[in-house]
Parts: C-alpha cells; structure tokens; sequence
C-alpha cells in the first residue's frame, strides 16, 4: 500500500525536509493565478472516449527523433482530401492512467474509472503543408513530448477564470453545505499535492461544479479513510508523547481546511482544480466542497 510507503519515507526524513510527491508549502496569503499553460497543460476528465480517427503519424528526422517538441514538425493522417487546411489548429492529447496501477486510497481506482476517461494535454499545432491524405503541422505549443499515436483534435478556446485574492485564509472555515467531494488524483500522479498543482476531484456538472468555481480542501483528522500517514488513535495519543484521557473520533475534532482551488474544466461526474493556495500538504483523498 502506498500510504506505508509515504509513512516510511516521511519517518526516514522527519525534522529535515519531506517526502518525494510533497509540494513546499505556501505562505499565507499568497495566492496564485492560472495562466495560458496551466489551463492549456491541465488534462481533463470526458464522460466518453474522444474519436481516434485523427492522430500524429510521426515526424521529421523519424530514423532517430523518438519524440516530437515545441517548433518540430509532425504528420498527421488527414490532408485535402479531408478538408484540412494550412492554417488549422488543432489541440493534442493522450489518454492516461496511474502508470503505477496501484492505489493511494482504498477504492481510488474505482471511483477514477466512475470519473470518466481522463486525458493528458500534450501540445498544439498548427499546420504549415496539405498534401492529399496527410498534413504537416508545427508545435506551436507544448505541455510535454508528443509521440507517435498521440490523438489530434480541433483547437477549442478554453476560458481563463478569474481568480480571487486570498485574504485571511480561515483554517477552520466552517462547513458550506454544498457537495462534498475528494481529491482522486493530480495530473503528477503524486500522492501528495501543494500550491500549484492540478488535481481532478470527483465532483462535476452533476453536482452543480463550473469552469470558475472555487472549491475548498479539508480534512478530519484520524478519519478512517484518511490517507496521511499515521498511526491508530494519534488524534488524541501517542504512545510516548501524552495521551488525552477520552477517545476522541474524528468527528468530534475540527476538520482542517488545507486550500483551496479554482476549476479550469468540469465534466459530468469530474473537474479539474488548480490549487491556487495550500497551507500544507494535500492528498489523494482529502475532501473537498464546493465554497
């Protein structure tokens, strides 16, 4: 299980840094805003599977280039004869998973696969030659290496949201009442996630989540579902350093709101969150609720 992994190393390195996966935590009141590339890098989750009819063949220098980059040329398998133009635009993209294939938290897998399909970004194009059945197209853009395969889609706009300054940021922020989610997974694949990140959370259109919306991070202590590493009980006892006298559960403590983040794309049952602000350290299955 993961979680004994990031106990083991958090032990191995206490009092003088963290764990591999752990975002620096931020400075209260600082915020930050998403640009052009968090937006256009930040993947997304689709209630069903994009067409595979449109994709990148190779590219230039094929006998030895593995990869495509930013100002390299690619081919893709329509030309003329499909309408293809020069001048179009067109967004890449790549369907992905977990390459560990294991879970952070109990029932992690199941709940990403009730999400939809989710889909790394990977760059831009435009193209600069038409032939009859193939085109070439330059990267103009580009979140990470295109390979062969990768799925070609239309350019779509996608809106920049505006963001809010954070103020005082209220660690005991009391419960909004609206849906109530968790952070499944981030675009990193990392268990743990700081300010900065992109994560996808397991609340979407259905539930009421917009491109724009603002949602909370939070935490109960000594949940059982909790995926921190810890020991049984150490809400209230630690064997060698004190004990409360009553049992304490986790719904008789203050949760601890740990950020918070701005949605870049929603889907039905899913949404994409930028952490705009992180006090400390978030986890795949923290809660989150919409503000």
């Amino acid at each position: 299980m993961r979680a004994n992994l990031a106990a083991l190393c958090l032990a191995a390195f206490a009092g003088t840094g963290v764990c591999y996966g752990q975002s620096a935590q931020a400075t209260a009141g600082s915020t930050l805003q998403p640009g052009y590339s968090t937006v256009y890098c930040s993947g997304f989750l689709k209630d069903t599977k994009l067409p595979g009819d449109l994709y990148v063949i190779s590219g230039e220098e094929p006998g030895y280039r593995m990869v495509f980059a930013q100002r390299g040329n690619v081919y893709i398998n329509q030309g003329s004869d499909k309408g293809v133009r020069v001048g179009d635009r067109f967004m890449v993209m790549r369907q992905d998973q977990d390459p560990m294939g294991v879970d952070w938290f109990k029932g992690q897998t199941k709940i990403t696969r009730a999400m939809g399909n989710l889909y790394s970004d990977i760059g831009q194009l435009r193209v600069v030659n038409v032939q009859r059945k193939v085109s070439v197209a330059e990267v103009v853009f580009s979140c990470r290496d295109m390979l062969r395969g990768d799925i070609v889609r239309p350019f779509e706009e996608r809106p920049i949201p505006p963001y809010k300054e954070i103020g005082t940021f209220d660690h005991f922020a009391p419960v909004s009442g609206k849906p109530v989610g968790m952070v499944v997974n981030s675009s990193s694949f990392q268990q743990s996630q700081g300010q900065g990140a992109t994560v996808y959370v397991n609340l979407g259109a259905a539930q009421g989540v917009k491109v724009g919306d603002y949602l909370r991070v939070f935490r109960y202590q000594g949940k059982d579902v909790e995926t921190v590493p810890q020991t049984p009980g150490y809400a209230y006892q630690i064997y060698g350093f004190g004990s409360s006298p009553t049992r304490y559960e986790w719904k008789d403590l203050p949760r601890e709101v740990l950020g918070e983040g701005i949605v870049l794309n929603a889907s039905r049952n899913a949404a994409t969150v930028f952490l705009t602000f992180s006090s400390s350290g978030i986890y795949s299955g923290d809660n989150v609720e919409i503000e």
